[in-house]
């Protein structure tokens, strides 16, 4: 019996490998929505909260992780993780799963609960991932410390903010900024975890663009044949066909580390 997990951010593509796994006879919890999520959500995003008072924030864009992964973790989040996790953890399934983007928020006690699970890493081109809005586009709604999206977009960005014409796209250019210090943040809490024993990461413009080849590489690392889903070549990118910013210099460590170009 095995149990899958997928770490990465909301808009990052993560329904497509929940519904391949779905399309694979994998048991991924019920019920569950159109994103693949397993649902009610609210024990989990509970368990973030629980987890972010033992976040250090080190201002800007710095956070201490080293707490989380030495300390004892309270019982109220092993208690809320079981509560959300009752159905996958009790079925009888050969193999079984969960997704839902608030897990990146709490992978570090994760991964010390689940230590022998399959964790597949599902990463997006931030510049993609920043152009819509998801549940966790504002960390403060899980407790985390952050710095103020439009402080830090008035002080860091100053030539942006002349830019912006009306007061819809200054809003909707703030919505960016914060945004992508949660693509930065979940970047962060990841890579200052130590990884566990059974860990891939993927990229879904790989998956969109070379779904035969990514598959492969799944079922390899997941020892099981894999269903195929329809994707869209049109969703990689989008960040040419819009309007306004989609690159904040402060993400470029994180792009550079999955090979995303850097633009110039």
């Amino acid at each position: 019996m095995s149990l899958i997990t997928i770490i990465g951010r909301g808009h990052g593509g993560t329904r497509a490998i929940s519904h391949t796994l779905i399309a694979s006879n994998v048991f991924m919890g019920e019920p569950l929505n159109r994103s693949g999520d397993l649902l009610p959500p609210q024990a989990m995003y509970d368990a973030c909260r629980v987890l972010a008072r033992h976040v250090e924030w080190k201002g800007g864009l710095e956070w201490d992780f080293s707490a989380l992964h030495t300390m004892p973790i309270p019982q109220e989040f092993t208690d809320l993780i079981h509560e959300y996790l009752k159905k996958v953890l009790a079925a009888k399934d050969e193999h079984k799963g969960w997704k839902i983007p608030e897990t990146t928020l709490v992978f570090p006690w994760i991964v010390r609960m689940f230590p022998d699970i399959k964790y597949i890493h599902w990463v997006r081109n931030p510049r993609d991932n920043i152009l819509s809005r998801h549940l966790t586009d504002d960390l403060g709604d899980f407790g985390v410390p952050q710095p103020d999206a439009e402080q830090l977009l008035r002080e860091r960005y100053p030539a942006l903010v002349e830019a912006a014409a009306t007061p819809e796209q200054f809003e909707e250019l703030v919505w960016r900024v914060r945004r992508a210090v949660s693509w930065q943040y979940q970047h962060a809490i990841v890579a200052a975890t130590p990884k566990p024993a059974n860990w891939i990461a993927v990229r879904f413009e790989d998956f969109v663009n070379h779904q035969e080849a990514t598959l492969a590489r799944l079922e390899a690392y997941l020892g099981i044949p894999l269903g195929r889903i329809v994707v869209r070549r049109e969703v990689v990118g989008r960040y040419d066909r819009v309007e306004g910013a989609s690159y904040f210099d402060f993400l470029e460590e994180g792009m550079r580390e999955f090979g995303y170009d850097i633009p110039g």
